[in-house]
């Protein structure tokens, strides 16, 4: 019960564009889609391939699940490249301000050579 009430208030959640297209298309042509649907479609001779089949249900909690971690990989990605600017942008901004403390002690009269 538990499972199913947080099934509903994670697609109450869901924007409108993950409704209609909740996942990303597939890579794969149409000649190795129809190669999948045959070789799901065969019986299995191994114990292993027979269990599988049991689980067939849960694809697309792999297909979210595998989404959400891209996307969580993504963001990873983006904050470190954040980051790093930011520890660009305040080398920068010290070296201005060094520039600038020294700028302001240099003596007012004119240079001696």
């Amino acid at each position: 019960r538990r499972l199913l009430r947080l099934a509903e208030l994670c697609r109450r959640l869901e924007t409108e564009e993950e409704k209609v297209l909740p996942f990303y298309p597939s890579s794969l042509g149409e000649l190795e889609q129809q190669k999948v649907r045959r070789v799901l479609e065969e019986t299995a001779s191994e114990p292993l391939a027979r269990v599988m089949k049991d689980y067939l249900g849960l694809e697309r909690f792999w297909q979210r699940f595998n989404k959400a971690k891209l996307e969580e990989k993504g963001l990873e990605r983006a904050r470190a490249a954040l980051a790093e600017r930011n520890q660009e942008l305040r080398k920068l901004l010290q070296q201005y301000l060094v520039g600038a403390t020294v700028s302001q002690k240099v003596p007012k009269d004119a240079h001696p050579l």
